[in-house]
């Protein structure tokens, strides 16, 4: 088995319908977002199936994993900003996810940025497939998020969103490390990510180097194989 799997720092609730081509809110939501159209745009480009498996196959250093990403609704909060869950596991692997997340999806105030926030939930197992329920069943409550982990912060560069942890990057530990950092491109076809863990010398001991890792989409015909 290849070591060297890939962890996205990732840290990406108006119930909304995405596809790759349209996404739609209510009309409440549309109104709510009117002055961060930004959120639901970095939603778009997360919510969604896509893997490494064509990196893979040309890079043996590289496993091919895949992330699955939907909408969830919290419950017992303001709809102020878009939840996501989010899975990772080996492509050989799927029902056994090495990664799972909440994501809070927001605007900074007075500025351009949106904030992904990661949660890592306490029970993980609970939630693991949770993306293959129907919308109206992914509920969960705010104690179902856990604690907050890590940031990245996203800002709109022609169609791209870019953007990276927050200073000084992440504690962490995992695998060995003590931080971690990470550089993200959302794009049309998928993502690239530079995630990097940290010894406590600052040494890298995990995580991109020479390449980042780039998630490309996986469309219905792959999936149903």
């Amino acid at each position: 088995m290849k070591t060297n799997t890939a962890i996205i720092g990732l840290a990406i609730a108006f119930v909304c319908t995405n596809t790759r081509a349209v996404y739609s809110c209510p009309d409440s939501a549309k109104q709510a977002f009117s002055s961060t159209a930004s959120v639901p745009e970095v939603v778009a480009h997360l919510v969604g199936v896509m893997d490494t498996s064509n990196q893979a196959q040309t890079n043996p250093k590289i496993s091919s994993v895949r992330m699955t990403t939907c909408q969830v609704r919290v419950t017992d909060m303001q709809p102020s900003a878009v939840f996501l869950y989010q899975e990772q596991a080996l492509s050989e692997k799927l029902s056994q996810p090495y990664r799972q997340r909440f994501l809070r999806i927001s605007a900074v105030k007075n500025s351009k940025l949106v904030e992904s926030a990661g949660f890592k939930p306490p029970k993980p197992e609970s939630w693991v497939g949770l993306c293959n329920q129907p919308e109206a069943k992914r509920l969960v409550s705010s104690n179902d998020l856990g604690k907050t982990e890590c940031s990245v912060f996203l800002q709109k560069e022609g169609n791209n969103y870019v953007g990276e942890t927050q200073p000084g990057g992440c504690p962490t530990n995992f695998k060995g490390a003590v931080k971690i950092t990470n550089h993200i491109t959302l794009h049309a076809n998928g993502m690239e990510t530079w995630d990097r863990g940290y010894d406590a010398q600052g040494n890298i001991i995990w995580g991109a180097k020479q390449e980042p890792y780039q998630y490309l989409w996986v469309n219905s015909a792959q999936l149903s194989k």
